[in-house]
């Protein structure tokens, strides 16, 4: 992606938060020599991988497979091992009107996924083979608001503003919006986005950035190259 295609992606989606009355935390608004000059204090933001986060998972076309995020709060992955601590991560999420996020599972990650507010919130379900691939023929039950509900396999999940469904380690799932882009919530277990996600597809998490100008606000993928210890 060129970096001033993500630039201008992050100026839109903060706009469209607000839009719903959802306030991002001071830190969102860092600028990169902000949060270089502040690198040592910021050590904890930058370890969790909080802020901002846009993929087009390579493919070269967001708007028909991409995803905008951005990383509230998360804990830590010993803290998840010892079964003690701050257990948790919450992000808030914007898909576009029809922009597929591509087939996933997680390996150790159960997400509650939340529609805000937008469009409908579409998502294709499929359960797990016992080797972790897809199972193209069980059906699969999923929690939405905490009410079980079964899906016959590759059947797609409709919530409307305000409804969430439960999505436990192994349920493949993809999503895209309809009607509208659409403000989606995730609450979950400690995210680890390096090593959690399984993809039907051979493709990255993250998109390799052409910098064509100067950021805007830095990704958590560019924390490692821009700030310095």
């Amino acid at each position: 992606m060129k970096r001033s295609h993500v630039n201008e992606i992050i100026r839109e989606g903060a706009a469209f938060i607000r839009s719903f009355g959802y306030v991002l935390p001071p830190f969102a608004d860092l600028t990169p020599e902000e949060m270089n000059a502040r690198r040592n204090e910021l050590n904890g933001l930058i370890k969790a991988r909080l802020g901002w986060d846009v993929t087009d998972y390579a493919g070269g076309d967001f708007d028909a497979k991409g995803l905008f995020l951005f990383t509230v709060r998360n804990g830590d992955a010993e803290d998840l091992k010892r079964g003690s601590g701050m257990l948790y991560a919450e992000k808030i999420m914007i898909s576009r009107r029809d922009q597929i996020s591509p087939m996933h599972r997680h390996v150790v990650k159960a997400e509650d996924i939340i529609n805000r507010g937008g469009g409908t919130l579409a998502i294709q379900l499929y359960a797990s083979q016992a080797d972790g691939s897809i199972d193209r023929e069980a059906r699969v039950t999923v929690p939405t608001d905490g009410i079980l509900r079964e899906f016959a396999a590759g059947d797609v999940l409709k919530l409307a503003a305000g409804e969430s469904v439960t999505l436990m380690p192994g349920v493949w799932h993809k999503f895209w919006g309809e009607g509208g882009d659409v403000l989606i919530g995730e609450v979950s277990t400690v995210n680890d986005d390096l090593t959690d996600n399984v993809f039907e597809e051979q493709i990255p998490r993250f998109s390799p950035i052409e910098e064509d100008e100067a950021p805007y606000r830095l990704l958590v993928s560019d924390y490692e190259q821009w700030l310095t210890s």
